[in-house]
């Protein structure tokens, strides 16, 4: 089965990159060019362990529909989604968060298995994998790009408010 390993270094608290990557309005921002729609269970908010979504979206020119759940959390430091329903044999998507210095590494570990024996596993080599790891990079760059931009503006406000204090 592929497996993609990603790595994305966050400055921003373990916190909140861990609730963004389980936010279905972020998912839904980073999925924007495919039309990605959350139409049955959480539809929106934070996702929860033993919640479902499924998803509705365009790939490739093809409509495509997924439920996953999460089957697996430990708040800050992991959760896993399954695909339940949808078009893969198989899918597993592991999610971890860990504190370094002032920042959150945030590491994926894709793990997917197309349908159709052989010729799935050459879609999977020659196709799937490639396009797979370039949507997860995409979602990783909107997570760390929301999530660097609330810490500026935080950090920004408490600094304001020391200043406020000091000149009063």
């Amino acid at each position: 089965m592929p497996v993609i390993n990603l790595q994305t270094l966050i400055n921003a608290p373990v916190e909140e990159c861990f609730n963004l990557s389980r936010s279905v309005d972020l998912h839904l921002q980073s999925m924007q060019s495919h039309k990605e729609k959350a139409v049955a269970g959480v539809t929106t908010g934070l996702m929860d362990l033993h919640d479902t979504v499924t998803w509705k979206a365009m790939h490739f020119g093809l409509p495509f529909k997924m439920t996953v759940q999460i089957t697996e959390l430990q708040y800050p430091n992991f959760f896993v989604d399954q695909m339940v329903s949808g078009p893969f044999k198989w899918f597993r998507h592991y999610h971890a968060f860990q504190a370094k210095e002032n920042s959150t590494l945030m590491v994926d570990e894709f793990v997917f298995k197309s349908p159709l024996g052989w010729l799935g596993k050459l879609v999977d080599h020659w196709i799937l994998k490639a396009y797979l790891h370039k949507l997860l990079q995409q979602r990783n760059e909107v997570i760390k790009q929301v999530a660097e931009r609330s810490v500026t503006v935080s950090s920004l406000t408490r600094h304001a408010d020391e200043f406020r204090h000091l000149t009063c």
